[in-house]
Order: C-alpha cells, then structure tokens, then sequence
C-alpha cells in the first residue's frame, strides 16, 4: 500500500496538493502500472454510476477532457455499467455508486482508511475486479468532494493544471501515461472549509465577467467553481457589490449544488441574502430600515426567504447582523443593549434556519464572522450557540487580530479565520496586483492552525486574477499546513513554478514570483508617493529601482526562452505584474527626482519630467496589453484598477499622474553641485556642502553629484587637497547623461589615524568653485582589534540582520529561527514553537546575541524592526527585552495600556505600522565604556518575528527602511 506520507518525498508536485499520486503517475513504461494509454495510443474509458451525485459525473466529464488535453484524444465515459470490459476507469462515492459498493462488499476494492471521512479518496489499481474486467484503476471518495478531488488530483498529476483555463497554462502532450500499481490514500483535509471571497469586484472583475459571460452567471460560475475544485476548496462568499448570486442567475444556486462547492456569504450578509438584495427591494420591505429595532418583521421575512430558497442545498450560514452596507451596526444606546440586541437577532435567526431548513440549527452549519467592531459584542460577553463557528478577521491587510484562547478551545463550532489579500477599506484599499508575499501569509496562517482556528479559512481575494499564487498557497495550507512548513516556501513555490511552466526554469520563475510580491510588500503600490523612498540617505529610492529594474532585466530574458505556448501565461503570472510594478517605482522616484532637481536648479529636471509622463503611459501600455493583446482579449477589463495617484484610502477614479515641474533655463548658466545626504544644491546655499563622514569600519563611500544648470555641456573638474581621497567617476542617478557621480573613497593605509578632513574643490566652466568638506575617521589599532568579526562603526548608524546573531541559546524546548525571505529581509527571526507560553524572566528566556563594537560610551537607541503582528492573543502583549552583556534587559511591549490603542487595528499608529508592513520598536540602552559588547535580544512573547537590529546615538537621518547591514568586519 502506498500513503500518502510514503510517496510525498519523491512527489515533484508534492507540496502543491500534497497529493499522494505525484509519485505514482509516470510517462514511461519502466515500471509496472496501469495504462491510461495504451501501446496503440488508445485511452481507456471512464465509467461513474449513473445512480451517484452530479458533482460526481461532471467532474468525471473533465478527467475526460483532461486526459484529452494530455493525449489528444478525450477518454470515452461509459453509458452504463454493461460495457463494462477490458480494462477501465471507474469513479464514484461511497453509498452513492453501487458498482463501488459492490466492490466494497466483494473485497475487491478497500475503503478502511477513507469510509465515513470528510473529504478523503482512495485511487486504487485492482486486477480482475469484475467478469470482462481485466484491470481497473478506481478512484472512490468518502463523499461527494472526496471523489471529485480524486478525479482532479489524477487529473493534476498527468499534467493539467489548476490553471489551465483562468492563466492560460499549456498542457504537455504525452504519449504514455501510467499509474503504478498500488493503492493510495488522501485523508481529510485539516480546515473542514477552505475557500475565497470575490470582493470588490468594481471595475475589473465586473466589467470582465459582463463582457465576457454577460455578468456574473452561470457561465462565470461554473469557470469559477471548477477551478475552485481542483484547488482542493469547498467554500465560496460570491460577489457581492452589485452582484446577487442567488438572483443574478437562478442557475447560479443549483449550480453551485451540483458540482459540491458549500456557499456561504459574506460577513456583513446574513442569512444566504445579498446586499443588494436588500437594496434593490428595501422600498417594499417595511419601513425600508436595515435596523432590527424597527423594521424587525420585514427583516425576520428576508431572513426567511434566504433560507427557505437553500433548503436543499450545502450551505454554511453567515449569522449575526451588521450595519446597512457594510458598517457598523445602529447603536441601541448602550453596549450592552446592543450586545441583548445582538442575541436577540442570532437566536430570531436560529429558530428561522431551524423552520427554514426543516431540521434543528445546530445541525445547519454557521457561522459569526467578528469583522471591524463586532469584536466588542464579543469582548463584551456575547455568547453565540456552542455549535455556530467564530471566525475572527484579521486587519484587512494580513494580520491576525485575534486567535482562540486556550480556555475557548473545545467548542463544537470552532474557530475560522476571514484573512485579506485585498481590500477596499480602512486602513488603505490595495486591488490592484499582488502583494502577499507568501512567507507572510504562512506566518500569519500558521498561528491560525497552531491556535486552534481550523474549522473555516476564507480569503477576500478581490477579482481573484492576478492572486493566483497566494490563493493556491493559502489553499494548500488549509488543507494540510505541516506540508508547507517555513523551510518549505521556496521549495513550494519551485514547484508551482514547474507545474505551470516545466522544469527547465522553475527556479527562477519561482524567484521572480517572489521577489515581485516581496517588493510589492515594502509598500503596496497604491501606497507609493513620490516620497517613499529617500533620494538623500542610504541611496534608498536608487536600491528601490535597482531592484526592481533587475527584477524586469530577469524577467524579460526568461520570456526569450520560454516556448510560444508560455507566453499567455508568463505574461499574466510573471512579466506583467514585474513590468508594471518596475514602471510604477520608477515613475514616483522620477518625479521625486523631478521634484529635487527642480529645487536645485539642474537643466535635467525637465528631462525627469519627460520621464515621468513616459513611465506613466507604459503603465497604460503594459494595461492595454493585458486586456486587449493577452490571449485574444480573453482578459478584457481585468486589469481596469486604477492604482496610480491615491489620495485618500479609496481608489481614484482614474490614475492620476504625479505632479511634475519645468524649469526655464538660462543659455549662460553653468554647473550645479549636490553631495551624498542633502537635498540641497550649490551654489545657492550659504552655508558650504558638507558630506558624510566615512570611517574605516563601515568603509562606505561617498558621493557628489555635479550637473548642468542650462544647456551647455558639463566641464569641470573635481580635485581633492589630501592625496588619500580617491574620486571615481560615474553615472549619477538621473535620466540625463549630463549629470555626473563622483563617487568618493578613501585609500585607508594612507589615511591618518583618528579624526581628519580633506576638502573636494569642483571648478570649471568659468564660475567661482564648490568647495565640498569631507570628514574622515581611521580606527586605531586597538579598536580593529576590537570590533575584528563584529557589528559597528566609528560614527553612525548601523544594521544587523537579525538572522546574523552568533548564537541563539534554546530554553524549556522553546527558541529563536529562521523565517526565509520574509518582510524586508533574506531571514528573518521567530519564536518557535509559535504557541509557547511567555517568559516573565529574560535572563533565562530565549535569546539572539550578536557581537557589537560600540566607539563610544553613552546612551544608544537599539531599534529592533519586526513585523506587524498584532496582539492576536489577548494578554501577549508582544513583549521582548534587550540588553547589552550581563546588564539588566530593558523589557518593552507593544500592546500596553498606554500604547496598545495607537498600535490596534485603526489606531492612529496601525495605518503606519500596516503600510510598511513593519513596526519599530526602540529601547534606549546605556553602554558604560567604549569597545566590544554583547548584544541581546530576549523572548518575553512568542509571535514576535525580528527582521532588523538598527543601533544608533543620533537621530537617524529620514528614510523608509533606514541603514542597510553593512557586515561585520
């Protein structure tokens, strides 16, 4: 017998599915097995029980086509059991088909492991299993999901993937397809219902599904359904807006019946109704008031009439009540009238649903989504029935805001989590592409499952294009999270990579996929201004850029090699998302450039303004492209989302270009001179420019820029007074070759030690000179030795990545590792198990130490950069401790009484914490004496996940990342 835990190893499409077929199926005859095709290229025929479900039979009508798809020729479905012979594919649920319970009840075929589960299949390859039978291969689900995932996972495994029709990814055509002989187990998935959310669907998905099925139908639907089968869900909240699922289309409900797929509706959509069911006739429902209070007999009636029209259907039912059109609930005056409110209208729906569904409720799945402010009524003691499923929200933006106690654990409903991977809301709407770096998304999700909140996953997933990869991730974690550990991501996402594209390039399409969303992370694109990222300090906006701009330089060589039926699908998954979040950067760090060169008086601003309006229209080409060039304009509107030029947390109405300046400039006028960390441009300051000063540990280097201030060509010269100042010349960062960068470096054999200056003089072109000052500091000889394999410099800020800790000291089971590629870092650093109790003590805690040379005594800010959890477990408050050698830690949380109001979802420091998808927590240590030290980062709570380490005496200069990590020396 082969399992699932014996084949996973081998599995090239394991971490997918998890799918105990990806080692059985073979394209070649070297080891024995079943033939899907034969010697002669004849492909055996599919037979499914006329007596089993529908979902059941359709999906054996597309192992037909899909095999069809791989072959070249469709497998034949059976008429009835009578034709029967040879050798055959048999398909079925148990106690639905009565040939597969026939072979059950012969011994033939062996259900143990999968009779009575949820969602569980057994693919079987049997000799002799009936008279004319010679050989069958026979897929048997515990229920209706459980063959049809059977189906499709053999589907998958011989080549079609998922996203065959909603990415436009190739099939590979075989000759021979095999499956071993064996026997094969898929147990129960770990989250009961695992599914998706359509929201906000305006203007993209909207104006697609209109012009290409005529709205949001049955012809949507049953795309969308299929897909969602084949990804292993079972749950569905529909569009909503200005959609009616169950009105819209009256195919649409049956619909959704027959292939399997549960329906449910949204948080604010009680009781299997759409909001703009109520819109649409609230004139002729009582007073027209979405208010229980006083329009309670019409409400109890819609409430009703949901119901009764899903009376035969699998549905999980949204319960409690929510204001009119997604807010807030009308006050009663007091929360505890509204909480008797709350329970008044939970219990009136419970006897509906009873009456409805002609069975008791509890017997009715359920559910009470704690969206926005509904944590209060919970908070406020708010009971709802033991068997009704909590499903807490988190923050719109990916962070959990509440998990289960263990003292709440235990309840016949469980826990769900309703997370976002876009939103249209507070704190700010991002709808655009995807920025869910996945790392984030286990973290967060991993608490979830750690904690105890399985029963219901749902993700809000916008237009659900172009969020293919996160949505398949989250849906591979629900159904079983130990098979897509942290040290799995990467590996995972090769494998997607190689399902959708082949081998031959998976790792790097893989690392393309995740750097896009990585970057898109730093800050989502409808967040970015034209002041971001620093133009002055750490050269931030131009590593911005750089990344990016190799990020497209990779992604446009990889689309010269793939083959042309790749193309659609590159485009979509990859090239498109890259080229324009690319432009996007470039286009607000030009206009900054715009913005600075103009203040400074360079003849380029004009040429940074030209730049901007160009960046500007390839966004729209790039656009124009996908909706009208992809495919054949199978894509069309779904890339409408205006996404340049917000201004407040909702979209524009259409992108706004940033506002750009023009200079006019004097035929005279001669050159202009701009140093490293200032904004300012010479001559026209009083005071003299000033660069950074450089030391012999950090060794940076240093820069100035000279540039024209009209139209004449640049000629000057760049002369230092101390000959140990090397000046190398190169491209500055600007759209105009005129412009220069000097970069400058110092000879440190040469230099003197201690503190010294030199003075850089700029000249030419007939006009008094720029003197620019250089201050320079060499270590002695004692402190290289001090700071030798340590992190520090003689002056100014430095970076540690927090994954360069020299030691990580374990206690009680519990200690500090390595999260890859997560936040703004290669690594980051978390506690583990993430479930762990809290040390009171951090002297005896889990604990990072890092090796530090501090140049001199006094008080130094130790900023730790983490991410933005939030306090998901009430009473954590997200605490950890520093502290330098044996001295006292200093212990700081987050969530204080004092502070934990600013840091909470839609506090004044959330929007900011949320944007940067990091928070930054600084201590202030004192350090009695200069020279090397010993830093340590202690665990206080678990949850904290530690990305950087910034120490600094001074204020740090402003940027959005601060210093990069220079290394120890």
């Amino acid at each position: 017998m082969f399992d699932r835990r014996g084949v996973m190893g081998a599995a090239i499409a394991g971490f997918l599915a998890a799918s105990p077929l990806a080692a059985a199926v073979r394209f070649d005859r070297r080891n024995p097995g079943f033939d899907i095709v034969d010697d002669g290229g004849g492909v055996v025929p599919i037979f499914v029980d006329a007596a089993d479900l529908p979902g059941v039979r359709r999906a054996a009508g597309d192992l037909a086509a899909d095999i069809g798809r791989v072959t070249g020729t469709d497998a034949r479905i059976l008429a009835s059991a009578a034709e029967l012979a040879g050798r055959v594919i048999i398909v079925g649920s148990l106690g639905h088909s009565p040939l597969l319970d026939g072979l059950v009840a012969r011994g033939k075929l062996d259900v143990r492991d999968v009779r009575g589960k949820w969602e569980a299949y057994t693919l079987q390859t049997i000799a002799d299993p009936m008279p004319g039978v010679r050989e069958a291969l026979v897929i048997a689900g515990s229920d209706k999901r459980g063959a049809i995932y059977g189906i499709y996972d053999l589907s998958r495994t011989i080549g079609v993937s998922p996203w065959y029709w909603w990415a436009d990814v190739p099939v590979v055509r075989r000759k021979q397809v095999r499956v071993s002989y064996g026997r094969y187990v898929q147990g129960s998935p770990a989250v009961k219902y695992r599914g998706i959310f359509l929201n906000n669907e305006a203007p993209a998905l909207s104006g697609w599904t209109k012009a290409k099925f005529g709205g949001m139908n049955a012809a949507f639907y049953t795309r969308l359904f299929e897909l969602l089968l084949r990804l292993r869900a079972n749950y569905l909240w529909p569009a909503m807006w200005d959609n009616a699922f169950a009105e819209d289309d009256p195919a649409n409900p049956r619909m959704a019946e027959d292939y399997g797929i549960v329906m449910g509706s949204s948080h604010h959509e009680p009781m299997m109704r759409a909001h703009k069911e109520w819109t649409d006739r609230k004139d002729r429902l009582g007073n027209g008031q979405w208010n229980y209070v006083t329009n309670r007999d019409a409400i109890r009636q819609f409430f009703r009439e949901g119901i009764e029209r899903n009376r035969d259907n699998e549905v999980l039912v949204t319960i409690g009540m929510r204001g009119d059109g997604d807010v807030a609930m009308s006050g009663t005056g007091s929360l505890a009238s509204d909480v008797k409110l709350l329970e008044t209208i939970i219990a009136d729906q419970r006897g509906i649903i009873a009456q409805g569904m002609g069975r008791p409720a509890e017997t009715v799945p359920q559910v009470w989504v704690l969206f926005t402010e509904v944590y209060k009524y919970y908070d406020a003691g708010l009971k709802v029935p033991d068997d009704v499923t909590l499903m807490f929200a988190d923050d719109n933006v990916g962070n959990l805001r509440r998990l289960p106690l263990k003292s709440e654990l235990g309840r016949k409903g469980g826990f769900g989590i309703y997370f976002h991977m876009d939103m249209n809301g507070g704190p700010f709407s991002y709808k655009w592409v995807n920025t869910n770096p996945l790392p984030k998304i286990w973290e967060q999700m991993n608490l979830a499952n750690r904690y105890g909140a399985n029963e219901i996953w749902i993700a809000n997933v916008g237009d659900l294009k172009p969020l293919e990869l996160p949505i398949e991730f989250f849906l591979a974690m629900a159904w079983n999270p130990v098979e897509v550990g942290k040290d799995r991501i990467a590996g995972w996402t090769r494998d997607w990579a190689a399902e959708q594209f082949g081998p031959a390039h998976s790792a790097e399409i893989a690392d393309l996929l995740a750097r896009y969303a990585k970057y898109n992370a730093w800050r989502k694109p409808e967040l970015l201004s034209p002041g971001t990222y620093s133009l002055e300090h750490y050269r931030e906006a131009e590593r911005a850029c750089e990344a990016w701009d190799i990020l497209e330089r990779r992604a446009d060589a990889l689309a010269e090699k793939l083959a042309p039926d790749q193309q659609a699908a590159y485009f979509q998954l990859v090239l498109y998302p890259v080229r324009a979040c690319a432009a996007l950067t470039n286009l607000y760090v030009a206009a900054a450039r715009n913005a600075r060169f103009g203040r400074q008086g360079r003849a380029s601003t004009n040429a940074e303004a030209t730049r901007v309006r160009e960046l500007f229209e390839r966004g729209h080409r790039l656009r124009d492209a996908y909706n009208k060039d992809l495919s054949g304009g199978k894509w069309d509107h779904l890339m409408d989302q205006p996404y340049i030029g917000y201004f407040d947390w909702f979209p524009p109405v259409n992108d706004i270009m940033p506002a750009v300046t023009s200079l006019d400039l004097a035929a005279d006028a001669g050159f202009g001179v701009a140093v490293d960390g200032d904004a300012k441009g010479w001559p026209g300051f009083w005071l003299s420019p000033r660069l950074p000063t450089l030391d012999s540990l950090s060794r940076n280097r240093t820069y100035i820029e000279v540039f024209p201030r009209g139209p004449r060509p640049l000629d000057v010269q760049l002369v230092a007074d101390r000959p140990w100042v090397r000046i190398e010349r190169g491209p500055a960062f600007s759209v105009s070759p005129e412009d220069r960068r000097y970069w400058i470096d110092i000879d440190w054999s040469a230099a003197p030690v201690g503190a010294s200056e030199a003075v850089i003089t700029v000249s030419g072109m007939d006009q008094e000179p720029v003197k620019v000052t250089l201050p320079v500091l060499r270590a002695t000889a004692q402190q290289m030795r001090e700071a030798r394999g340590a992190w520090g410099t003689l002056t100014g800020a430095f970076a540690i990545p927090a994954s360069a800790a020299s030691r990580s000291v374990p206690a009680r089971g519990v200690r500090w590792e390595a999260i890859p590629d997560y936040g703004r870092v290669d690594t980051a650093m978390s506690v583990f198990p993430v479930d762990a109790e809290p040390f009171s003590d951090p002297t005896s805690s889990p604990r990072l130490d890092y090796e530090l040379f501090l140049a001199q005594p006094g008080t130094y800010h130790v900023d730790l950069v983490t991410g933005a959890t939030l306090e998901a477990y009430p009473g954590r408050k997200h605490a950890v401790a520093v502290g330098i050698d044996d001295e006292a830690p200093v212990v700081q949380a987050v969530f204080t009484p004092e502070n934990g109001p600013r840091q909470d979802f839609l506090g004044s420091g959330h929007a900011e914490t949320a944007g940067a998808n990091a928070r930054t927590m600084r201590f202030e240590i004192p350090v009695a004496r200069a020279g090397r030290h010993l830093l340590r980062v202690s665990m206080i709570d678990p949850m904290v996940v530690l990305q950087t380490i910034i120490v600094s005496r001074d204020p740090l200069p402003e940027s959005y990342f601060g210093p990069p990590p220079l290394g120890p020396r």
